[in-house]
């Protein structure tokens, strides 16, 4: 068995997209990867609607809680070996900047945080946000990681970033 591939999910609340794509990853890469998420200002708590998915679709949730990137910058942190920003640029939200040497990419998702309207538009808006991660990360997992050059690779994860359009 070779070591696990860390990849921290970053976002600026880390009370949704970003615990998506833990709880995602984390399912799908089974101990091939190690997941983790932050904010640049995160928000404290889990958005409930999040949790609510999550729960619904079997997913441990006891992992969730929203915290700072600084965790993951601190000296006996785990080492990532890659960084996903998943904040909307659109919506010109600060995404932190990943210090150190991890393969990096910003993959945006409309924060279903922000949705407005009834609690059904809600609960839509975190699905589909779920739906775009839980498509991006398949394609992640399908790269040859072991056996593509790092620039190659980095190029690829660039990519998926933008397979996905967001709808509309």
């Amino acid at each position: 068995m070779t070591q696990a591939y860390n990849v921290l999910f970053l976002c600026t609340g880390n009370s949704a997209r970003s615990i998506l794509g833990e709880a995602i990853l984390n399912r799908l890469g089974e101990d091939r990867y190690r997941a983790f998420s932050a904010g640049s200002y995160p928000k404290g708590t889990v958005h409930p609607f999040a949790i609510d998915l999550l729960k619904g679709m079997g997913y441990d949730t006891s992992f969730a809680r929203s915290k700072s990137w600084d965790e993951f910058a601190a000296p006996d942190a785990p080492h990532m070996d890659f960084v996903f920003t998943v904040c909307d640029a659109a919506a010109e939200e600060a995404c932190p900047v990943w210090p150190g040497h991890p393969m990096t990419a910003h993959w945006g998702i409309p924060d279903p945080a922000a949705a407005q309207g009834t609690d059904a538009e809600k609960h839509l808006a975190l699905a589909e946000a779920y739906r775009m991660l839980s498509n991006r990360i398949s394609a992640f997992l399908s790269l040859p990681h072991a056996s593509i050059d790092r620039l190659a690779l980095q190029q690829r994860l660039r990519e998926i970033g933008q397979a996905f359009p967001k709808p509309g």
